[in-house]
């Protein structure tokens, strides 16, 4: 409970500090409408504002697919204003140039410049507060509050993808007169009196910012240790160094047992600790910084986090030893430090050959959750094409990092550098036929990689349940659980819900590929080829971790659930499937009982990892109806949308749920037609406690004496109608007064259960009703 109330108090002071911009915020000054004031005189009056723009606006101006790019999470998002250039865009032919908040530029003349627009009065107008286009959307929702229809379908355009109307102060009225109701928040209720009141008052001053607060001592000084740490000259230091750095540029990173509510990106600057921080910006952390000087630097992170971008990385002294453990106390060489030639930079097993293979899978697999995280809060915050090449449920484990074949793993992986080429290297803009090539390449690497196998193992006869990890009986990362949906996903600690479908069984070279594929590699800004040479990629990826699984269990059932896996799958890719799923020959020593084997090994792998796997999520016994509720499958589970939050209201005392819908699929190895490859017969629902999703669609809330005829209902739905009869009978609409009183309830109450690793939820994918 002290935590939450650090965090509450933290986002207070964290939303102060956000109206003050990020790491250049001098830049901004020249630009900005009033000097910065007092921490006395703006508290009063930014506390009431920085609460509406928390709680209303960053919950769908915050990442990549914000409308019209307006980042309103920071001071530096709102000065940069709007823009209508979409960096989602799967068509595109060329790369565009980035748009990076705090990275890209670091002053508004400079976002002008780009095409972004102003939505806070600056230059002439600075004295107008009318001319700001943030208080007339507003105005526009005030003058003209949603209908109290049933579905806003007619008056909204819900899609994602919808064509954006990103207006500027100059065209705002043929704005209004087109789009009436296209107020803000869009199709969400206005703000209240006091709300509305708050945010006027603090643009009528000129929308000031305050600095944030100094860091305390003992921040500044892990600070120096760690950027003295990361900064050594010797090469084998600076190797561990680039490695690290590549690995967590995307972190949010926090001084364990010092402060946990303030967090920092590490970040490579042109100038040395001590000095302001000069960031290079590049579109990819493994891209040649062009200096001869580089210093990895620490930049503090400001603005409220939110639940889809924000991964937490923690630092200590125990840390740090793990480091110097792994990186620097290991005797190996280091002649020359690697190039940054796109050949070399986009290939991990070219740049850090001369790294043992041990080092690098226990420096990965210690924080197995985050790494895996980043594919899907990285930079692929929203992407249908990224996520649809796995299924919507499966567990995750690992090889465990001392199997007896570990110490040939670095000599196997350094012979097959030119078979573990990855697509970054052909830059952002490449054509989507380099796929052919990379393909090429994974044949022959799967060729080797399972005769190295088979002979390692002395053809499964060295495989057994303890050829799993077992997180050294201390590590819950040894177990997770990844919910995909259509254009977002969660990964989670534990061996969440029922048997999946399926489930991977990882090594190192896989879990290190799909660092440098989809977070390190990918380029949210890059063209249609880079886009679908990722995601065919991410194609051979998948079936590698499902053929780990397969490798652990009988020959005779492998050939059956991969059949049942990749249904539909033909020609050239059913070949495919079958060299990469059931190359491997071996029978493991594992003894099964029954004609289910897979259910036996599910089994052996929950026993494996029960001394730390995680029970947040499960369900208590006596909730019996929820239990019921996971029960449902078929179409009535179809016709539940894909994240729903369910609030059971008893007394004073507030159960939150996640129904997680599990689409079923023929198979998920094809690029296009998904919804074609649909089998809704076999959908089913997933029932958690807590929020598993940063991408709520609909909101539910009941009495706990409602709950039997809730799911009763649900387990009868048989047609749209009849969703839409449980929506309106027991669900918390778009236009529903109580719309934001019970988001605030659902933001405080998930800030409670993780204070540490989660923020707030994104109302971009909510339904119409």
């Amino acid at each position: 409970m002290a935590q939450f109330f650090r965090w509450i108090l933290a986002l207070g002071f964290g939303w102060l500090a956000l109206l003050s911009g990020c790491v250049r915020t001098p830049d901004y000054v020249d630009r900005l409408p009033l000097p910065p004031v007092s921490r006395v005189q703006a508290s009063a009056s930014l506390a009431a504002a920085q609460r509406v723009l928390e709680q209303r606006c960053v919950v769908c101006h915050g990442c990549y697919d914000a409308p019209c790019q307006l980042k309103l999470d920071s001071y530096a998002g709102l000065a940069r204003g709007g823009s209508e250039q979409r960096v989602y865009d799967g068509a595109r032919l060329a790369a565009m140039t980035p748009t990076r908040l705090d990275i890209d530029a670091h002053d508004v003349a400079s976002w002008r410049e780009r095409g972004f627009h102003a939505v806070l009065p600056e230059g002439d107008s600075r004295r107008e507060p009318r001319e700001s286009v943030l208080l007339r959307m507003l105005d526009l929702k005030r003058a003209n509050p949603l209908p109290e229809v049933q579905d806003l379908r007619k008056d909204f355009t819900f899609d994602i993808d919808r064509k954006q109307s990103c207006t500027d102060s100059e065209h705002f009225d043929s704005y209004a007169n087109a789009h009436p109701l296209w107020g803000m928040p869009y199709g969400l209720p206005a703000l209240s009196d006091e709300e509305w009141t708050a945010v006027n008052n603090w643009v009528q001053k000129g929308a000031p910012y305050i600095e944030p607060p100094e860091l305390s001592r003992v921040i500044k000084h892990s600070i120096e240790q760690w950027e003295s740490f990361l900064n050594q000259t010797a090469l084998k230091s600076r190797l561990m160094s680039r490695y690290i750095y590549e690995h967590l540029f995307l972190a949010s990173l926090y001084f364990k047992d010092l402060d946990d509510t303030q967090f920092f990106r590490l970040v490579r600057s042109r100038t040395p600790p001590g000095a302001l921080v000069d960031e290079i910006a590049t579109r990819r952390p493994f891209d040649d910084p062009a200096t001869d000087h580089l210093y990895y630097r620490f930049v503090r992170r400001v603005g409220p986090p939110l639940a889809k971008t924000h991964m937490v990385y923690a630092l200590d002294a125990q840390r740090l030893s793990l480091y110097r453990t792994l990186f620097l106390t290991p005797s190996y060489e280091v002649a020359q430090l690697p190039t940054y030639e796109p050949t070399v930079a986009a290939n991990p097993f070219r740049a850090f050959a001369a790294i043992p293979v041990r080092s690098r899978y226990r420096f990965m697999l210690t924080e197995a959750e985050f790494v895996l995280m980043g594919f899907i809060k990285g930079p692929v915050c929203r992407g249908q094409v990224a996520l649809n090449v796995i299924q919507d449920r499966f567990w995750v484990t690992f090889l465990d990092p001392e199997v007896a074949w570990i110490a040939d793993e670095t000599a196997f992986l350094a012979a097959e550098q030119p078979n573990l080429d990855m697509p970054a290297e052909a830059g952002s803009s490449s054509l989507s036929g380099l796929w052919n090539s990379y393909g090429k390449e994974h044949d022959r690497y799967m060729k080797h990689r399972i005769s190295f196998l088979s002979a390692r193992t002395q053809d499964g006869r060295g495989l057994d349940i303890k050829s799993v990890w077992d997180g050294d009986g201390k590590n819950d990362n040894a177990a997770l659980t990844v919910f995909r949906h259509f254009d977002n996903a969660m990964v989670v600690k534990g061996l969440v819900g029922g048997y999946p479908k399926t489930a991977w069984v990882m090594d190192y070279p896989l879990l290190e590929r799909i660092h440098y594929l989809l977070v390190a590699g990918f380029d949210v800004f890059g063209n249609v080829g880079h886009t679908i040479s990722t995601r065919v990629y991410m194609d051979y990826l998948r079936m590698e971790g499902e053929a780990g699984f397969l490798m652990l269990l009988p020959p005779e059932r492998r050939a059956k659930l991969a059949a049942d896996w990749y249904r539909g799958v033909t020609g050239a890719g059913k070949a495919k499937v079958e060299a990469d799923l059931l190359g491997f020959k071996g029978t493991p020593r594992i003894s099964y009982r029954t004609a289910r084997p897979e259910r036996e090994l599910f089994e052996l792998l929950r026993t494996r990892v029960k001394s730390v796997v995680e029970h947040r999520y499960e369900l208590p016994p006596r909730e019996k109806s929820l239990a019921k509720l996971a029960a449902v499958r078929g179409i009535a589970a179809s016709l539940f949308p894909e994240s729903s939050f369910l609030t059971i209201r008893e007394g004073d005392k507030r159960t939150h749920v996640s129904i997680l819908r599990e689409s079923a699929h023929t198979n998920v190895a094809h690029l296009f037609g998904e919804s074609a490859r649909r089998i809704k017969k076999e959908d089913s629902l997933s029932v958690v406690l807590g929020f598993v999703s940063a991408y709520p669609n609909a909101l539910f809330s009941i009495d706990r004496q409602e709950l039997a005829a809730f799911v009763d209902a649900a387990g009868k739905l048989d047609s749209e109608a009849g969703y839409r009869a449980l929506r309106l009978r027991f669900g918390v609409l778009r236009n529903s007064p109580q719309f934001w009183p019970h988001s605030d309830l659902l933001n405080q109450a998930n800030l409670k259960l993780g204070p540490l690793d989660t923020g707030l939820f994104d109302y971009n994918h909510l339904e119409p009703l």
